[in-house]
């Protein structure tokens, strides 16, 4: 997908395609802010505060507007534009210019239901609230019972009250009428249908088994499970009722067991967060360091693995061992960042899993949370091996260029901001 670079200047309107109620923004406030974080919420409900007052479409407003109310960066817009295209809240539409225009379309959050039933989003907000907070939040949607034993039901039906009588026929068209509009969830999966399929018992029925339901409730289940079609067709095998179709809350639940038996019991989450905001180091020192700094704290570590491979998606087996540091290892992500950018740059670009976790086991223990103490240490990790010379290509490996003692100087001339732009080109 071709990327635009999101400028101040830059134009947009918002175009509301569905209706947004009040009960909408306790979902987005309670279950969807857990998910995507406070500043993808509060962009959300700008876009939807800069609507006219029929609440269709907006008028033309800068992306200045949006930096200067949300306290935001353009980066930090940009990125939470994509946590709320990626959870399906707003569509994104471009035209290219001398100024770009864009167009936002805003469609309403899942209810409360869909997002409790949903197999990703129910199961990330589980992992990233906890059991406590899980179960008071599903308590606060559920109705009241109420004991009706003794009543009757005497609800009319509809001919009951009316009836049918002879009118000047007419034309309506339905199109452009105004309606309760959701997004689903778009994953681009590459799983191997085709091996699932060749893999079921010969007397299953494959055409009536495999429903566009079912083999979107799979793709789901392979992403937030990590779980390929070899192991996929294993688990589907014992899903099986007594019709000869699949157990949908049976698979879920069988998913689910076998991501917690080879991880501790411990359940997934997504991993696009960036350093949370209380962690960072503070805007206004302009030396080359803080703005190596700012980088790290600002995009996740699926964005620096994206960079690090010249703009193509990171392979599953790194993206597992990101959500193991997140999870297992407990570091924040800009801590993530920094060690990723560390052992990459020493182990000849290789992300070797003991390597790193040896690495992560020592942080952890030293508490390491922010950007700044992680490079630090990185830094008298390699002077301590360099010293001891435990490993020649360790001794004589590239260095991240945040290493230099020089950059921690307070102002930057005309030929080194050339030099940092480029390095920072990297991360973009």
């Amino acid at each position: 997908m071709e990327r635009y670079n999101l400028l101040p200047a830059d134009t947009y309107v918002v175009i509301n395609k569905t209706i947004l109620h009040d009960e909408d923004r306790k979902i987005l406030t309670s279950l969807y802010l857990p998910v995507i974080g406070m500043e993808a919420v509060m962009l959300y409900f700008s876009l939807w505060a800069d609507l006219d007052n029929a609440e269709i479409v907006s008028k033309d407003f800068s992306h200045q507007k949006l930096v200067s109310n949300l306290r935001m960066t353009i980066g930090e817009i940009e990125t939470n534009r994509g946590k709320l295209e990626a959870i399906g809240l707003i569509k994104t539409l471009v035209k290219t210019g001398s100024v770009n225009n864009y167009i936002y379309e805003l469609y309403s959050p899942v209810s409360a239901m869909e997002f409790l039933s949903h197999p990703i989003l129910n199961v990330v907000l589980y992992s990233n609230i906890g059991k406590k907070e899980y179960d008071n939040l599903v308590k606060s949607f559920k109705l009241p019972k109420f004991n009706t034993t003794n009543y009757h039901d005497i609800t009319k039906n509809f001919n009951d009250v009316f009836e049918s009588a002879c009118m000047t026929s007419y034309d309506l068209s339905l199109e452009d009428i105004r309606k309760y509009n959701k997004l689903k969830l778009n994953i681009n999966s590459n799983f191997d249908f085709n091996f699932l399929i060749s893999s079921m018992p010969k007397n299953i029925d494959t055409t009536r088994v495999f429903t566009k339901e079912i083999k979107e409730l799979i793709i789901n289940l392979s992403f937030i499970y990590n779980i390929d079609a070899i192991k996929m067709a294993n688990i589907i095998k014992v899903c099986f009722n007594e019709r000869g179709t699949i157990n949908k809350e049976e698979l879920r639940k069988s998913a689910r067991n076998y991501y917690q038996f080879d991880n501790g019991g411990i359940l997934p989450t997504i991993i696009d967060n960036s350093q949370p905001e209380y962690l960072r180091k503070p805007i206004g020192d302009t030396s080359r360091r803080a703005k190596m700094i700012y980088t790290f704290e600002t995009i996740s570590p699926r964005e620096l693995l994206i960079s690090k491979n010249n703009g193509s998606e990171p392979t599953r087996r790194d993206l597992k061992l990101i959500e193991d540091l997140l999870v297992d290892y407990k570091l924040k992500p800009g801590v993530v960042n920094v060690l990723i950018d560390y052992v990459l740059n020493v182990n000849e670009k290789k992300l070797t899993r003991n390597y790193v976790e040896t690495l992560a086991g020592e942080w952890q223990r030293l508490g390491i949370e922010t950007v700044e103490e992680a490079m630090n240490t990185a830094e008298r990790e390699h002077k301590k091996r360099t010293k001891k010379a435990i490993k020649a290509e360790i001794r004589n490996a590239k260095i991240p260029d945040w290493f230099d003692k020089d950059i921690t100087k307070n102002k930057v001339d005309d030929g080194e901001e050339n030099q940092l732009e480029e390095l920072l080109k990297e991360y973009k």
